[in-house]
C-alpha cells in the first residue's frame, strides 16, 4: 500500500511540469524530446544561445531558451553539461528556486580537466551541489542516449530496463522516479548522494541496461576501494570521443 502511494505521488508530481534542461547534447536533446511529448513544458538551452536550438525546439516542440531562463523553470532543472562547465552555471538562479535539481553529468579527465575534490574521493554528484549550492539528485547518467531514446516500454514489460536515482531529498527523488516511470524505464531509488559512487562511469552499474534485480545486484557489487580504477578505464575507453 505506501509503495503504491509513493508511485501515485510521484506520478502526480511529474505530471505537466515545466522542466528546464540545461545542455543541449545527447542526453539533453533526447530527454527534451521525450518530455515534451509526454506534455511538459520544456525550456532547453546551451551555453552557445537560444539560436542554435532552432531546429531542436521546432523539432521537438521544446522551447530554446538562455541558460538563465532555462534555470529558472518552476519544477526541475536538468544539468546534463561536462563537469568543467558545471562552475559557469548560474548559481544565483538555482539557489532562488525551488525546483528539483537533477545532475546527469559523468566527471572525465580527459575531458574535464582534474577535479581534486572528485579524485579525492569525492562523489561527482556531490561535487556538483557543493559547487552550485543546492540540493541535486543523480540520474540519467548511467545510460547511453540511444537507449534512453529508443528502448523506454510501458511499465510491467519484463526485462524492461532501470535507472538508479540517488539523492538526500525524497520529495526530489520522487519527482525524477516519476519522470523515468513515465519515459518508459524502472526506477531504483539507490540511495543518498554520498551512495551516488555507485553509478560513476566504470562502475558495475553503468551503461548496461539491466533491468531491475540487474541494476540492484550491480550496484551492491561496487567496490568504493576500485573507484580509481573504474574511473581510469571509463576515461581511458571514452578518450577518442573528447579528441
Amino acid at each position: 500500500m505506501a509503495a503504491d502511494m509513493a508511485a501515485h505521488m510521484a506520478a502526480h508530481m511529474a505530471a505537466h511540469m515545466e522542466i528546464g534542461i540545461i545542455g543541449s547534447g545527447h542526453i539533453g536533446g533526447t530527454l527534451a524530446r521525450h518530455l515534451t511529448a509526454l506534455g511538459h513544458h520544456v525550456l532547453i538551452a546551451n551555453s552557445r544561445g537560444p539560436a542554435t536550438l532552432a531546429a531542436l525546439a521546432a523539432e521537438s516542440g521544446a522551447t530554446a531558451a538562455t541558460v538563465e531562463q532555462a534555470a529558472r523553470a518552476r519544477d526541475v532543472v536538468i544539468v546534463t553539461v561536462p563537469e568543467a562547465a558545471v562552475p559557469r552555471l548560474p548559481r544565483e538562479i538555482l539557489a532562488a528556486s525551488s525546483a528539483v535539481v537533477v545532475d546527469t553529468g559523468n566527471y572525465y579527465p580527459s575531458r574535464d580537466g582534474a577535479i581534486a575534490d572528485i579524485d579525492a574521493g569525492l562523489p561527482e554528484s556531490a561535487w556538483v551541489a557543493r559547487v552550485l549550492g543546492v540540493p541535486v539528485v543523480k540520474a540519467f547518467n548511467n545510460i547511453v542516449a540511444p537507449s534512453l531514446a529508443t528502448r523506454g516500454v510501458p511499465g510491467g514489460t519484463p526485462g524492461r530496463i532501470c535507472l538508479s536515482v540517488a539523492g538526500d531529498d525524497p520529495r526530489g527523488k520522487a519527482v525524477v522516479l516519476g519522470l523515468v516511470d513515465a519515459l518508459g524505464f524502472d526506477g531504483l531509488d539507490a540511495g543518498t548522494l554520498a551512495d551516488s559512487w555507485r553509478q560513476q562511469p566504470g562502475s558495475p552499474a553503468y551503461c548496461r541496461d539491466l533491468d531491475a534485480a540487474g541494476l540492484e545486484a550491480a550496484l551492491a557489487q561496487a567496490d568504493a576501494g576500485q573507484i580509481a580504477r573504474y574511473r581510469a578505464e571509463a576515461d581511458e575507453a571514452a578518450r577518442p570521443y573528447f579528441t
